[in-house]
């Protein structure tokens, strides 16, 4: 079965795609980078030292914790730590997801990877299709702000640090388009499913 890589801006819906599509393909195997990316700060102590010696102590609270939020105000105000950053995890959260799509392609069932940064990392070229999830403008900022504790400008600021959707859009497989109903985004993955399965 191919490898098929789910990407798209923040808030633009990978998360809900993802749940139409294990809907329908309850067998199927899914990779998250984000859930990947938490479990490496908050498991691995060879990614926590890495991080002290970038950010600092002050990023884990007394017992341990990563506080996300300070690290997320880091990373967003300047470039050459989110460099950093994306250097420290990417390069592991890649060996995880393309091991598992490797070992997977053997196998009956779908295997889906959804990376944010799908085409920031270099990973369509571990894919056989790619998905991107979008939305328009108004509508990503408007979900985004519904996100506990982020101000407007703070909100711009991220979709801002993207590659612009448009990019992602001029160069995948497949655009599913998400600025309606949940059921609107299930009937776009049972098409593509449909799709796939035929190929």
């Amino acid at each position: 079965m191919p490898v098929i890589g789910i990407t798209g801006g923040i808030s633009t819906g990978k998360s809900t795609f993802c749940d139409c599509l294990r809907e329908i393909l309850p067998a199927a195997k899914f990779f998250n980078a984000d859930q990947a990316a938490h479990e490496l700060v908050d498991l691995h102590p060879d990614v926590q030292k890495e991080l002290v010696a970038e950010f600092g102590q002050e990023i884990f609270s007394r017992d341990g914790r990563l506080k996300r939020e300070r690290l997320r105000a880091i990373v967003f105000r300047n470039a050459a730590k989110k460099s950093a950053l994306e250097q420290i995890l990417h390069p592991r959260i890649r060996r995880q997801w393309s091991a598992e799509a490797a070992t997977h392609r053997h196998s009956p069932d779908f295997f889906f990877a959804d990376i944010p940064l799908l085409y920031e990392t270099g990973g369509e070229t571990l894919c056989d299709r790619v998905v991107v999830v979008a939305c328009s403008p108004s509508i990503q900022l408007a979900r985004l702000l519904l996100r506990k504790g982020i101000t407007r400008d703070a909100a711009e600021e991220v979709i801002k640090s993207q590659m612009p959707l448009e990019e992602k859009i001029t160069r995948a497989n497949h655009v599913v388009w998400n600025n309606g109903e949940r059921s609107v985004l299930a009937e776009q993955a049972r098409l593509l499913v449909d799709l796939w399965r035929t190929r």
